[in-house]
């Protein structure tokens, strides 16, 4: 049996909790820039940087509250390219820890390949900077690391949202509070999931440069990070969520953007078992799995299902997007989505005491707007409202990392609560 964490003297999750609630500010204090606006700096310019500009770009023209003053990329074409789409200059690095170090510099927006998240997160909240970081939290083999950011996160000023956009959607705050206000009574059952087809295999992420060489514009070592060391493989550069070292397929790639909400609709922590099945189903090329599934049970006696391929797309009745739209049982009824209103069905069992249908329309939908917008908020006012903030992101990836471990193994990952570990 392997056991993955450490002693209940080194972590205790309901200390933690607190302290994040309480906003410890044992680190170097987060600051506003003197011309009352945040001065953001961008690591990584990839395609998901993309986004993060245009929003901080639209964010400094209508609510004037942030700056873009610094970009960070190994690879110097890309930061290049992006320090043009800002279209004034900048202060550019190839380094995140200079670019911490710089004072203009008061929130950063991470968006590199999965195993730098962590250690850039914690490096950046312990410079006490804000953070909006991209999902997942961690790669799938740093579930310490996931407890350091935990620990970290708890004592630094710094406010910290994960890139889990559809947070933003009000359709899942009201469902929430719905669930609070007891509609479905006691839970005891949530599905959800993701189908695509494609994404990343086959003509999925592109190579840039089929000729890159690895030198001073294209920092290999630097990309390896704490992966194992290989030699220079530009299509493990490129296409790195396609490789096991750097990513982990749906399972942390994708479904914090729909396992998210359904941990803080309900209200859970951290799960007491978790299984999982799946592979490569139809995308050879790839070092992970293209189809997850993975079951989690909670220590509050409900059970969470999280289905998915990138080998098919078809969403099912329930489609959103390219998610599966959560269901949420209770002994009472469930709640679900249709189109653009929350759906309650009631339980057989209640109908006969005259429970009936009822729908809530939604307020509004996401935007990495919104949540941006929220960070923002929170790092001006001290306030830690966050969509999701700290607490949630690493709950939601200790559920992650448990199915990975699980399916790794073919076995059940348990967690147990009073050493603040999982085995396997």
């Amino acid at each position: 049996m392997k056991v993955v964490g450490m002693d209940r003297r080194e972590f205790m999750t309901g200390a933690m909790v607190s302290a994040l609630a309480a906003g410890a500010a044992a680190q170097p204090s987060a600051q506003v820039s003197p011309n009352d606006r945040l001065g953001v700096g961008v690591i990584g310019c990839g395609g998901r940087s993309e986004t993060h500009l245009s929003t901080l770009l639209e964010m400094e023209k209508t609510d004037k509250t942030v700056e873009i003053v610094a970009l960070c990329d190994i690879y110097r074409p890309r930061l290049k390219k992006k320090s043009a789409m800002v279209g004034r200059p900048v202060h550019e690095y190839s380094d995140y820890r200079e670019l911490l170090r710089d004072p203009a510099v008061d929130m950063v927006t991470i968006a590199t390949p999965d195993h730098h998240h962590a250690h850039q997160a914690i490096a950046a909240l312990e410079a006490g900077k804000h953070v909006y970081c991209e999902k997942p939290l961690t790669h799938w083999r740093q579930w310490e690391l996931a407890k350091r950011f935990f620990e970290v996160a708890a004592k630094s000023s710094g406010a910290f949202q994960l890139g889990a956009q559809r947070m933003s959607d009000s359709a899942y705050q009201q469902m929430k509070q719905l669930v609070k206000d007891g509609i479905i009574g006691q839970p005891i059952h949530a599905e959800c999931g993701i189908f695509r087809t494609g994404d990343f295999g086959e003509r999925g992420m592109p190579i840039d440069d089929p000729d890159a060489k690895p030198g001073p514009d294209l920092l290999w070592d630097e990309f390896l990070g704490d992966a194992p060391k290989r030699p220079f493989d530009v299509s493990r550069y490129f296409r790195w969520r396609m490789y096991e070292d750097y990513a982990g397929g749906p399972v942390t790639d994708l479904y914090p953007h729909v396992l998210t909400q359904v941990i803080d609709i309900l209200g859970v922590t951290e799960p007491s078992e978790v299984v999982a099945t799946g592979g490569i189903y139809r995308y050879p090329e790839r070092e992970v799995p293209d189809t997850f599934n993975m079951f989690i049970e909670y220590p509050q006696k409900i059970s969470v299902a999280v289905l998915g391929t990138q080998g098919s797309s078809y969403q099912g009745t329930g489609g959103r997007d390219d998610i599966r739209i959560p269901v949420i049982r209770g002994w009472d009824g469930a709640l679900t989505i249709q189109e653009s209103e929350i759906l309650f069905i009631p339980d057989d069992s209640v109908r006969a005491s005259g429970r009936k249908e009822q729908r809530f329309a939604i307020e509004h939908g996401y935007n990495v707007l919104y949540l941006m917008r929220n960070l923002v908020e929170c790092a001006r006012s001290g306030a830690r409202t966050l969509d999701s903030g700290p607490g949630l992101a690493f709950h939601t990836q200790t559920a992650l990392l448990m199915g990975m471990a699980a399916w790794r193994a073919k076995k059940t990952a348990v967690y147990d609560a009073e050493k603040g570990a999982f085995t396997v």
